[in-house]
């Protein structure tokens, strides 16, 4: 089988093809996306938004067989603000958590993953602008999932029992 080489695309080009990545995504095509942010980060490797959205195209797969959170998380660490590397980091955990969860995991390797989102969430939050509230959507996100679903750590018989809590979402 003949080997192929990939096309280097133009650095004029990049916000263009990271539009294009984000549409894919919205026409629920995570390949395509994922491919074409490879394909900004070679011509840019820091590029944030291509990053971003390298992040969410992996995530949109968890649900695969093949799917795996390692390389979304190791990106994650690469984001240069500390709200975006904390916020992506749980947005990262809850996707693989709900992904686990239609799976069919036990509801305690769930329960676990949610409660680390909500971490992230958490910091974020405490690093975030005041215009900002997107980790505590997210945070809410979480919490209403661990409720609807009845999702309980091992031994607990309420899933938002209070003691299983570090600290609540702060307020402003």
């Amino acid at each position: 089988m003949a080997a192929f080489e990939l096309k280097p695309i133009a650095k004029e080009s990049i916000s263009r093809a990271i539009a294009k990545a984000e549409r894919y995504r919205l026409l629920n095509e995570p390949r395509e996306a994922e491919s074409i942010c490879r394909d900004v980060l070679d011509a840019d490797p820091e590029n944030q938004d291509a990053m971003i959205a390298l992040i969410l195209a992996q995530s949109d797969r968890f649900g695969s067989p093949k799917a795996n959170a390692d390389e979304a998380r190791a990106i994650s660490g690469r984001l240069k603000g500390e709200f975006e590397r904390l916020y992506y980091r749980g947005m990262i955990e809850e996707r693989w958590a709900k992904a686990l969860f239609d799976s069919g995991y036990p509801t305690e390797t769930v329960f676990g993953l949610l409660r680390s989102a909500m971490e992230y969430f958490d910091k974020a939050d405490m690093v975030a602008s005041s215009a900002n509230d997107d980790a505590v959507l997210r945070w809410n996100a979480c919490v209403r999932f661990i409720e609807r679903e009845n999702i309980c750590p091992a031994g607990a018989a309420d899933p938002l029992d209070e003691d299983d809590f570090d600290n609540e979402v702060p307020t402003r």
